[in-house]
């Protein structure tokens, strides 16, 4: 036995940092020869024979530990060289197999040098399990950051799970663990074996991992998520040259596992749930879907707010090429695809991020700083560069491996303050005395320039609900960079105001009209999403008074209201038919409320019809962030509830009327002004019967005079439908 004493120990311990040094083929250190280790506990007998023969030495490999360590001592060769071993096992059974201490790293000292700079911006090209062709040999490369665990090994269903098999190496100062595994393919389940910084033994998943076992198994499983056959080449590069500010956008909000579902208990799978989606979602008009986070995550009710797998689509619903069909069908059929996406906080499980390798690598060690008050979870550690890269890597490899359109970043607002939700002496301030988050802010920066730098067209979203300047202003300019910014503030105004009841809105005018004071300060999307209808906030329907009548006819109003101010358009999946029953992730959408009487159906087909006259008329979504895109006609009018206003495009060839009654009073030979004069058509009528309304209007339209009021130089006298929104053109 070469080998001293200690450097046994340390293998038959696993506790060697570099196991590579000891395992595998090594020059003698005499130059006489060549000597070879291999760690095999189930062989009875190991011989090695070379790859290629050309007077390369066959030998045996002798026990010199009943552990299953062999070792063997050639003269006949000065040099490494290529090899097998072939192995017969106690039971005679008999295997051929490359030795995967006997490959070089398969990272680089410039993959390492950028990852701990920050800059590796594909290190999930680098880190986790990567399915490789190394000398010829095809097997799976692993990889983790782990600095200071003492030891790491990857075990799996293709070494019994035994962490004494794989032991990893640790690239030098990086805190990168390596090791190629010739033989494991497609399908492998493994795991990461860390005898982390206080010299405990724990099992973690893979923090890079591409797809995992379905919760609650936490198996990493290898796989590749290059070989989806994409067909969406057109749609992609329509999208690098658009200009999403002066695009149409009207997001439906979509949570894959209860839009709609096989059974009570089982939902739809990826690919099944392509079909009837892009069917609903082309029919009903909306440009994009917004999936709730797509990442896997362990605890469902969270419905993917705690992300276990940054890196991996959730297996509930299939595999990585189950997800990118779905996406591919939305993009041939023109919908864009937005994913939500939560780089503020990390659940607390032990064998996911936390506590990785004993130490706070992740998160903060202080949870003044690392603990998130709300929701139980961690804070990343956003001044750290391995992190920063870890999470501005992650949004790329959701835009370049499933071709996401858009991210939509959960609780900004969270990340921003690092007093957010805390009380005096429960935060520690910054180095300016302050209690802005740097570290976040310019990790916030960073995403963005990087997003929008490296994939032209595609957008990201604030959910930032405080005043903090420029969230959609460039770095450049000092902003955070994002492309849109969802208005939190509008958002509340309007739901208070339509959920009162109509004797009382005379006094609560200013909440409809209150966002054009500041609209012109950010890139706002108007959002009703899924918080308004959960934790027994109840259904946007039922968030509307009185009778079914006026309830339905308020939320035809309010979604009018909506689609026609400035600003993009966003609402959750079973709101357009107006879904009885609050939210719940384990119940599909109450579609059989389309058959019960005319309500239900009507509110649908009108904001399908919202969505065609919003697509179609550039007035509604050109000049969103423009002065001139929007102008009051009245908004004064408080004792009737009666307010009006024009959309118009940036050439002004293109305009339309908006006349919002929001109280159950029909009004007739109501003046109201006009920018131009002849006839104008009323395109859009909340109250019509197809839509569930008592079918009161204009009889297709009115004429304009050029008797001035509002300051317009025209007007006309309009009748004015109970609880509506109505839309006029002038006629060319």
């Amino acid at each position: 036995m070469i080998l001293s004493a200690a450097e046994l120990e340390s293998l038959l311990r696993v506790q060697h940092r570099s196991p590579h040094q000891l395992l595998g083929m090594h020059p003698l250190g005499d130059g006489s020869g060549v000597v070879v280790r291999a760690f095999l506990p189930d062989a009875a007998k190991v011989e090695l024979r070379p790859t290629q023969e050309k007077g390369r030495p066959k030998f045996a490999l002798q026990q010199i530990d009943k552990s299953g360590l062999y070792e063997g001592v050639t003269k006949e060769a000065k040099q490494v060289y290529a090899y097998e071993l072939h192995v017969t096992n106690y039971q005679g059974g008999k295997r051929v197999l490359r030795d995967g201490y006997s490959f070089l790293p398969t990272l680089g000292e410039q993959d390492l040098f950028l990852f701990g700079k920050g800059d590796e911006r594909r290190i999930y090209d680098k880190l986790g399990a990567h399915l490789r062709q190394v000398d010829g040999v095809w097997g799976t490369s692993f990889a983790v950051w782990a600095p200071n665990a003492q030891r790491v090994s990857v075990v799996g269903d293709f070494n019994g799970w035994d962490g004494r098999y794989h032991a990893l190496r640790l690239l030098g100062a990086s805190g990168v663990w390596e090791i190629f595994i010739p033989g494991v393919g497609e399908g492998a389940h493994y795991k990461f074996e860390i005898r982390d910084a206080n010299g405990n033994l724990k099992l973690n998943t893979d923090p890079f991992g591409f797809f995992f076992e379905t919760p609650p198994k936490q198996a990493a499983i290898v796989w590749n998520n290059q070989k989806f056959p994409w067909n969406d080449a057109d749609w992609m590069a329509r999208r690098a040259k658009q200009d999403a500010l002066r695009e149409p956008m009207s997001i439906y909000e979509v949570h894959p596992g209860s839009w709609m579902k096989k059974n009570e208990h089982e939902s739809l799978t990826y690919r099944e749930l392509a079909a009837p989606l892009v069917e609903y979602v082309k029919e009903m008009g909306f440009t994009h879907v917004e999936f709730m986070p797509l990442a896997e995550h362990a605890f469902y009710p969270s419905w993917g707010y705690q992300v276990t797998g940054f890196y991996a689509p959730t297996s509930r619903f299939g595999t990585p090429d189950d997800l990118q069909f779905l996406i591919n069908a939305l993009h041939q059929a023109g919908i864009g695809v937005i994913m939500d996406w939560v780089p503020a906080h990390f659940p607390r499980d032990t064998w996911a991020l936390a506590q990785f390798d004993g130490t706070a690598l992740f998160e903060h060690e202080d949870p003044r700083k690392g603990a998130h008050q709300d929701w139980g979870t961690l804070i990343f550690n956003f001044g750290r560069h391995e992190v920063a890269n870890f999470l501005v890597a992650n949004a790329l490899f959701w835009l370049e491996r499933f071709h996401i359109d858009g991210l939509r970043v959960d609780a900004v607002a969270s990340m921003l303050y690092l007093d957010y939700s805390r009380k005096e002496g429960e935060w520690v301030p910054n180095q300016f005395g302050g209690r802005e988050n740097l570290e976040a802010v310019e990790f916030l920066k960073k995403f963005n320039h990087t997003v929008h730098t490296e994939h032209p067209g595609v957008v990201t979203i604030a959910e930032e609900s405080t005043a903090w300047p420029s969230v959609t202003r460039p770095p450049y300019l000092g902003g955070l960079g994002f492309s849109f910014k969802w208005n939190m503030g509008w958002m509340h105004d309007t739901l208070g105001y339509f959920s009162r009841d109509p004797v009382y809105r005379r006094y609560h005018q200013n909440d409809l009209t209150f966002a054009m004071l500041y609209h012109y300060n950010e890139n706002f999307i108007l959002p009703l999403s899924h918080d308004e209808v959960v934790h027994g906030k109840g259904s946007l329907i039922r968030k509307m008074p009185n009778d079914d009548w006026q309830k339905f006819a308020n939320l035809r109003a309010l979604f009018g209201y909506q689609w026609l101010f400035p600003g993009k358009k966003m609402i959750f999946m079973g709101d357009e038919f107006g879904q009885s029953s609050e939210w719940n992730e384990n119940a599909s959408l109450d579609w059989a409320l389309l058959g019960m009487g005319p309500f239900h159906r009507g509110l649908q087909r009108f904001v399908a019809d919202l969505n065609q006259l919003y697509r179609a008329n550039p007035a509604c979504w050109q000049a969103d962030y423009d002065v001139d895109g929007f102008f009051w006609i009245d908004c004064k009018d408080q004792d009737n509830c009666v307010l009006s206003f024009a959309r118009q495009n940036r050439e002004r060839d293109n305009v339309l009327a908006v006349i919002l009654n929001l109280t159950p009073v029909w009004r007739t030979d109501y003046r109201i002004g006009l920018p131009r004069g002849g006839r104008w058509r009323e395109v859009l009528n909340s109250d019509a019967e197809m839509y569930g309304g008592s079918n009161k209007g204009n009889l297709g339209g009115v004429w304009a005079n050029d008797y001035q009021t509002h300051f317009q130089p025209f007007s006309a006298n309009f009748s004015l439908p109970p609880m509506s929104v109505t839309v006029f053109q002038p006629e060319k």
